[in-house]
């Protein structure tokens, strides 16, 4: 059954916290999905955080969370979501307005499978809103544009309270503004991920000062400052594996150089184990009758289902190269399997190969690409989730002993040797800058006339191998 978290941030509403739950609990949900409700009070200083726990009391959907102090929208929000439970979460101030009526419309695209996000626009045609204030309505409007400029988006209303979320998506990106700045902040980021993001019309039914609106000329300078400072920065990420994929998606000279040095290798019914956000997969999936692009990151899977919808040979699947169980309906059925860097995550990388070799044809290849030079592991090795890195001699042995006979082992990328290790080793930096990577990518041309030429070991190695 899936869930619904519902993110309540709380801060002195005792007059409106009674009937917006009420409305919360009433509200209709599509067929099947259940709801939680999370309310973080944020230091309240009248009765509201007493107000809601009496509810949670008498209702367990509720769930009261407490800041000892007033810290702000975003804070209270990102307590919220570190407590989500559901497959999708939206977010519902503490006021009446807007009507929790309307979940099933933001929820649509959601479960529809169409959309990563949903946006309630309440500048749309459809729908009916309170007329209130000019400017209010002219610095929306303003901020709103600044932050499609910076994102790249056409929305028509990144204020608005009401967005949607699938959960995962939402808890796998670092949220650092505390005020009412996380409406840009997470505008900005979730664009930079690349997710399919939708709007549909909601109605509005906005407060007057008198009647408590918190929102003021404050805020709004701090949203501009937020814009300002997410338009510089690629903080869009809590962890500096998925952050080192994303940047390494900046250098598509690269990746077609990494591509077109194992095309000749690949056949007409391809499995691509660990395909990440496709950096790969787009350069290799051109003439494949087949592919299958998988994944264990469920992030990453609907990366890939975004970015190659109109590619009708691509399949998005589950895989994860430790668990034979995911291999069993694959058996001997692909020609070719690429897995690169995927080897060096598996504790058991024997076990890996194995699985890999399974899913073969007698006679079909597998290609594998593995980091090379254990005495330049360092940190980078170690943001990355590697165990290891791997000799000439390793690689070729294991993939005898799993049953493959190696036609050849190709040396890769020479060139950001040093780099690695002056980054990994001396620096311990844990994360490729995404202009560093931009950098080394406007010359790859120079360096795949230079790679073979260069006197030190490469940073990786390519076993190309056939099931025996």
């Amino acid at each position: 059954m899936p869930l619904l978290s519902i993110l309540v941030p709380l801060y002195n509403e005792e007059e409106f916290i009674v009937p917006l739950l009420e409305r919360v609990l009433a509200a209709p949900l599509p067929e099947g999905m259940a709801r939680e409700i999370l309310v973080v009070d944020d230091g309240s200083t009248d009765g509201s955080a007493e107000i809601v726990a009496d509810m949670a009391a008498q209702h367990p959907e509720i769930r009261l969370f407490r800041h000892d102090h007033n810290r702000g929208k975003g804070a209270a929000i990102r307590t919220a979501i570190e407590q989500a439970r559901g497959d999708f979460s939206i977010i519902q101030d503490a006021d009446l307005e807007y009507d929790p009526r309307e979940y099933p419309k933001m929820l649509g695209p959601l479960l529809g499978g169409k959309a990563d996000v949903v946006y309630g626009s309440r500048f749309m045609i459809v729908g009916e809103r309170r007329v209130l204030y000019f400017w209010h309505s002219v610095a929306n409007r303003l901020l709103t544009e600044f932050a499609n400029l910076v994102a790249d988006l056409n929305l028509t209303d990144v204020e608005t309270c009401y967005k949607a979320f699938r959960t995962s998506l939402l808890k796998s990106i670092p949220i650092r503004s505390n005020r009412f700045g996380i409406e840009p902040e997470l505008t900005i980021k979730v664009a930079r991920r690349q997710v399919r993001i939708y709007e549909t019309p909601i109605s509005y039914h906005g407060r007057t000062y008198e009647e408590g609106k918190k929102v003021g000329l404050k805020d709004a300078l701090e949203a501009v400052c937020i814009i300002a400072r997410y338009a510089f920065t690629n903080d869009i990420y809590k962890d500096s594996g998925p952050d080192i994929l994303h940047a390494l998606s900046k250098a598509p000279r690269f990746n077609r150089w990494m591509g077109e040095t194992i095309r000749p290798y690949v056949g007409e019914r391809v499995i691509e184990i660990g395909a990440g956000i496709g950096n790969l997969t787009r350069v290799l999936i051109p003439r494949v009758k087949c592919y299958v692009a998988a994944d264990i990151d469920q992030e990453h899977m609907a990366r890939l289902a975004t970015r190659f919808q109109h590619r009708h040979n691509l399949h998005v699947r589950y895989c994860d190269l430790a668990n034979p169980g995911d291999f069993a309906d694959m058996e001997g059925t692909m020609d070719t399997v690429v897995c690169l860097n995927v080897l060096e995550h598996i504790e058991d990388d024997m076990l890996g190969l194995r699985n890999i070799h399974s899913a073969l044809r007698k006679g079909g290849r597998a290609i594998v690409l593995v980091p090379h030079g254990q005495e330049i592991f360092g940190t980078l090795d170690t943001a990355l989730g590697h165990y290891r890195r791997y000799s000439h001699q390793e690689l070729q042995e294991k993939m005898e002993r799993a049953g493959f006979r190696v036609e050849r082992i190709l040396n890769f990328n020479r060139v950001s040797r040093p780099g690695w290790y002056v980054s990994g080793r001396i620096l311990q930096r844990t994360t490729l800058g995404a202009l560093q990577m931009k950098m080394f990518d406007q010359l790859v041309w120079l360096w795949r006339r230079i790679d073979a030429h260069l006197p030190w070991p490469p940073t990786s190695i390519i076993a190309i191998a056939a099931k025996v």
